[in-house]
């Protein structure tokens, strides 16, 4: 047999090339497996590996008898992908828009939405894999969705805040927005026990992203948020709602508040403000609409600052309830200096002190912060709670303005017991009258009672919070006296008596700074009270804005706000059930009012 011939060179050609090919497969092994095993071992971990987060319930928000102001809901949001589309299933998109509530059009206009960007982009044309439909979609219409098996259209669950009172107590709760961050309100002041912990879950994935159950490495629950009870009562928030509702129809004010809390806790019953908003719907409602104007607004006092001054000199004992204070003079000697007292309404001659609150005068209450001088007169405003928020906890409250002696000018010693040359908020003044009807202890104000949990167990208690002794028992009592004075037919604010009861309050009327100048036609109405007087259940304050009154009338605070007070009052009265007093149990009060003073 002839052998065959090769020829060196293509031998050593064909060895060299099978050499070499061998070589560099294991070279490139060695480096794949062995130098950059680490790198591409990673890798791999990272595309094989599947990462869920396990969303946290967001716990319940409850008013104090147990109704729901605020939950947490499982929704779905659906999406197609345009790519898993298949022409058969179009017959069943008209049924999927019905059940998603959108019109066909909006569906198909996503189904045709494929790519995005061009070849001029840095990134080119890329695929469209999620196309959002609609964003909350209830469990039982996401099911009804599944079952038209529509392939490439699917849903993800994710949690959703839902306020199911809308308007009511907005200002109080706040809200949470799409990136789950609580804005202002409850929601966020308890943001810490409410968002609750979020929990993961780790496993792999197969080769259409499929989580393969069997290889979960490790899994870590969530844990839902703690719920808060607030001190609110929704059948009074209910009232005050309905109030302002009525306010703002009959006057058209620029804005109006109304508070309601327990004197003797700090507790707020009740807390509004007109104009509102719906949590539900804060994306689409005016930022003005959202500010709290209970914390945020400020305003000149009026006379329902008087109780400072009033309650300060007496404190002091330099003046009893029955002392004579000379309001017939326009002008009063101080030191070298001879100072302009402000005017009243009418002509009072000589009058006590007791007079001095029940007519609101103004001279009255300017001699009476004369005579218990700048410094002092000014401790005994920081002490009833002005120039310093009450730290109520919710966002946007403002410390309002107070300055120091040092700062006066010649008129403030006069014009500062009246309720000028100062600003406040509502929550401070409602605060100083609440002082006055807890025996001179100033409380803060609060509205979250509880936390507690699924069980319904305590975890955090909120108990009430004295913040400083002002004033003492017994001037509070004389105080508190000359207060219903006000309230009966001899007082200004008689429109806000309650038959049956002992009302105790003060109103207030301020003219408004208008491009630099106090304006005669533009006012804010106040009314801040409590009763029953000698044994005060609930205190209630009015601010009205700017009110628009018929025939060309001043919108005085005993026109537009004590009615307000009245009308509240008595609902919360037919609410509890308050018995109104007897003739022999209104002479026993007296009598208590009498001894006390004494």
């Amino acid at each position: 047999m002839r052998s065959l011939f090769v020829s060196k060179f293509r031998y050593y050609i064909v060895f060299l090339s099978v050499c070499f090919a061998f070589c560099s497969l294991g070279g490139r092994l060695i480096w794949l497996q062995v130098i950059e095993s680490d790198r591409f071992t990673s890798v791999a971990k990272i595309a094989r590996k599947n990462f869920v987060s396990i969303k946290a319930r967001r716990g319940d928000i409850v008013d104090s008898k147990g109704n729901l102001l605020a939950t947490t809901r499982s929704v779905v949001e659906v999406g197609l992908d345009p790519h898993s589309l298949v022409v058969e299933d179009q017959v069943k998109w008209k049924t999927l828009a019905t059940y998603l509530g959108l019109p066909l059009q909006v569906i198909e206009k996503a189904a045709a939405k494929k790519t995005r960007g061009n070849e001029t982009d840095i990134l080119g044309v890329r695929d469209i894999r999620w196309v959002k439909l609609r964003e909350e979609v209830d469990e039982g219409t996401y099911r009804k969705i599944q079952e038209l098996r529509i392939k490439g259209v699917y849903g993800n669950f994710k949690h959703s805040r839902l306020y199911p009172n809308r308007n009511l107590a907005s200002h109080v709760l706040g809200f949470v927005n799409k990136e789950d961050i609580a804005a202002m309100g409850v929601e966020r002041f308890a943001d810490y026990y409410l968002k609750g912990q979020d929990g993961w879950r780790e496993s792999e994935k197969d080769g259409r992203r499929r989580e393969m159950p069997q290889h979960r490495s490790l899994e870590v629950s969530s844990n839902d948020g703690l719920n808060i009870e607030l001190s609110l009562d929704r059948r009074i928030q209910d009232i005050v709602e309905e109030e302002l509702l009525y306010v703002v129809q009959e006057f058209d004010p620029l804005s109006a508040s109304i508070i309601v809390s327990d004197p003797k806790s700090g507790y707020i019953l009740a807390l509004a403000n007109a104009p509102d908003f719906d949590p539900n719907k804060f994306n689409t409602s005016d930022l003005a609409t959202q500010r709290n104007r209970a914390l945020s607004d400020l305003y000149e006092p009026g006379s329902t600052f008087k109780i400072v001054a009033v309650g300060g000199a007496m404190n002091e004992g330099l003046v009893s309830e029955n002392n004579i204070i000379d309001c017939s003079k326009a002008t009063i000697r101080r030191g070298n200096r001879t100072l302009r007292l402000p005017s009243d309404h009418h002509p009072l001659g000589k009058i006590s002190v007791s007079k001095v609150v029940q007519k609101s005068s103004n001279r009255g209450a300017a001699r009476l912060g004369i005579l218990l001088g700048s410094r002092r007169l000014y401790e005994y405003c920081r002490s009833f709670g002005f120039g310093q928020k009450t730290n109520f906890g919710i966002g946007g409250e403002r410390q309002g303005t107070l300055h120091p002696p040092e700062r006066w000018d010649g008129l403030t010693i006069t014009r500062l017991p009246i309720g000028h040359a100062v600003s406040v908020t509502p929550m401070q003044v409602h605060a100083a009258m609440s002082c006055v009807a807890n025996e001179g202890v100033l409380m803060k104000p609060q509205f979250i009672s509880r936390v507690f949990d699924k069980s319904g167990k305590t975890v955090v208690p909120f108990d009430p919070k004295p913040v400083r002794k002002v004033i003492s028992s017994t001037v509070s009592s004389k105080l508190s006296k000359m207060l219903v004075s006000v309230v009966s037919s001899e007082g200004t604010a008689r429109r806000a008596a309650i038959e049956g009861f002992s009302v105790a309050g003060k109103t207030g009327t301020t003219q408004k700074l208008i491009d630099g100048k106090y304006s005669n036609r533009h006012h804010v109405a106040s009314f801040v009270g409590y009763f029953p007087a000698h044994d005060p259940k609930v205190v209630i304050t009015v601010v009205v804005d700017q009110p628009k009154m018929k025939k060309g009338l001043l919108g005085y605070g005993g026109v537009v706000a004590a009615p307000s007070f009245n009308r509240v009052g008595k609902g919360i009265i037919s609410y509890w059930g308050l018995k109104p007093q007897t003739n022999e149990e209104v002479v026993a009060s007296r009598l208590r009012f009498k001894n006390q003073a004494l």
